[in-house]
């Protein structure tokens, strides 16, 4: 699991007219290139007077998977496109589907191409960008005197404490970020003079808003 990458904060939708053209651009997240398949479908049944349903997605943890089509426009004017534009904005499990209602004005290449990529543009500043950060779950156990210090440590520095268990020491569970977990071990270890226990255990995403 990648430690952090960026995605689309929510599916959405926008809308913005050229030359009496129409064109709908629909983004979701996606997990596997099956629920990107099913997204285009969906798309494309919803709009089957449409023109042109042109799409691009990118997949994995390393965009291993990556496909555009320009469903019928001249080539590279619609596809490729939007897929840049996934490419510039550094987004992953992402699909994109610009569907265009043709308005009997031709815009040439150079138009297709802006106007492809414009869609796709605004349909990502319209639901904006998160950043998805892995984190590991830790338990710390410590002795009864040492709690106070340790909640303490971990609020001011901006550590959510998940539970607290009172048995015959405290076992306080929180979170680190994956990549700073060595540093965070070692910040406690050192904090409590060594007198704590740490087991870490499982990981989980979490999502922060991201600006440019």
């Amino acid at each position: 699991m990648t430690n952090q990458f960026l995605t689309i904060a929510h599916s959405g939708t926008h809308e913005f007219e050229i030359k009496k053209s129409k064109f709908i651009a629909n983004v979701k997240r996606v997990n596997n290139e099956a629920e990107a398949k099913l997204f285009i479908e969906e798309i494309s049944a919803t709009h089957k007077k449409a023109n042109h349903n042109c799409f691009a997605y990118l997949i994995g943890e390393n965009d291993n998977i990556q496909r555009e089509s320009d469903n019928g426009e001249p080539s590279g004017t619609a596809g490729v496109p939007i897929l840049e534009v996934l490419k510039n904005n550094q987004l992953h499990d992402t699909i994109i589907v610009v569907t265009r209602y043709f308005g009997g004005i031709k815009l040439g290449a150079g138009g297709l191409i802006r106007a492809y990529s414009n869609s796709a543009s605004q349909v990502i500043e319209s639901v904006g960008i998160v950043e998805k950060l892995l984190q590991t779950q830790v338990v710390l156990t410590v002795v009864y005197s040492l709690n106070d210090k340790l909640q303490y440590y971990l609020k001011e520095n901006g550590f959510q404490i998940s539970k607290v268990d009172y048995g015959s020491e405290v076992k306080i569970t929180t979170a680190a970020l994956t990549s700073e977990l060595e540093n965070f071990k070692t910040n406690i270890t050192n904090l409590l003079a060594g007198k704590v226990n740490i087991k870490t255990k499982d990981e989980r995403y979490f999502e922060v808003p991201y600006h440019k």
